[in-house]
């Protein structure tokens, strides 16, 4: 019997509060699926009702739904060991000390301003990323960073010869039958995200970058629906062992802190929390546009969070305390 009562209190809450416009919702519990969708799609310039199957804008998800995927089939395939330095792929990008695996785990220490950043065109954002520099940060510190993602999303270009968006929907996507997920979605599919110069951007990414770099972006620009990131998350739980395009033995080496000891945990591409009795960890990832994904393959159990917390304003901090408290309750119960 799935009972995440607290939990579902908190995540409904956030609709009552005002916090999000509205939210859709599940829980997977072995083979116990439980789904709800409450709320508004939208406030402004109108009220619209939320579908069941509206698709959201996933930001971030995009990292380790499109581009890990793709990293970790050709892992799979024994193509790649995430050990080869980015410069290999990548020439102009100068420092040699740079692996994949720093890539995946924000550990490489890449930083830097990028001045008129939202300005610049799709060659010059790509040209000014690939020579930032590297800090005294490299293999000391975990921060997470959109660069290191497009990084790994020209390696793909790289290797397969065409934009990893292209290549994600041809090696990921279109193999696993998801009918929406996707870099091209339905405005009308989609649910609204921030205004923009005065215009609701919907069905067009909430991410500057993504909208800047488009079928070059490897860290956001994703679009999908509750249904399809339930399939995916029972791919990840081992709960369905083939709809993944890799071997569940890749799945399991997800469930691992890839980072040194002192260095903040982390897996490839996603975040990790710990069980709260046993101590095993846990994957998650969030996204800016107010999505997240929690899965533990042990216990078989999962939440996914669907929101617009952008919508109508980016400028909504609430959401970030509320967000915590939801993944502390999940952990907490989920351990009853």
């Amino acid at each position: 019997m799935i009972d995440y009562s607290t939990t579902q209190t908190l995540i409904e809450s956030m609709v009552s509060e005002r916090i999000v416009p509205g939210v859709n919702y599940a829980f997977i519990k072995g083979k116990q699926t439980f789904t709800s969708t409450i709320g508004f799609a939208s406030i402004y310039p109108k009220v619209t009702q939320l579908s069941p199957f509206a698709e959201y804008d996933l930001a971030s998800l995009t990292k380790v739904l499109a581009t890990e995927n793709v990293l970790l089939k050709l892992y799979d395939q024994g193509k790649i060991n995430f050990t080869e330095p980015l410069h290999s792929f990548i020439p102009e990008f100068k420092d040699e000390r740079i692996r994949l695996y720093h890539l995946l785990t924000h550990t490489s220490g890449i930083r830097g301003w990028i001045p008129h950043r939202d300005k610049l065109s799709h060659d010059q954002l790509i040209n000014a990323i690939i020579h930032l520099p590297v800090t005294d940060e490299f293999e000391k510190k975990m921060r997470y960073a959109d660069t290191n993602f497009v990084l790994l999303g020209l390696v793909i270009k790289k290797i397969f010869g065409e934009p990893v968006q292209e290549v994600a929907a041809k090696e990921v996507f279109n193999p696993m039958g998801l009918k929406h997920t996707t870099f091209h979605p339905k405005k009308a599919d989609c649910v609204p995200t921030a205004i923009i110069n005065g215009h609701v951007l919907q069905g067009i990414p909430h991410d500057p970058k993504a909208r800047q770099l488009g079928s070059d972006c490897g860290s956001a620009g994703l679009f999908s629906t509750m249904d399809d990131l339930i399939a995916i998350g029972k791919g990840y739980l081992g709960l369905n062992q083939h709809i993944l395009p890799y071997s569940q033995d890749t799945v399991s080496k997800l469930y691992e802190n890839k980072n040194l000891p002192g260095i903040k945990p982390r897996s490839w591409g996603w975040d990790l929390r710990f069980d709260p009795q046993y101590h095993y960890p846990i994957i998650l990832h969030t996204g800016y546009t107010g999505t997240l994904i929690i899965l533990d393959r042990l216990k078989k159990s999962g939440l996914v969070l669907l929101t617009n917390r952008v919508h109508p304003t980016g400028h909504n901090l609430v959401f970030l305390a509320a967000r915590e408290r939801i993944i502390q309750s999940f952990l907490k119960e989920n351990d009853n």
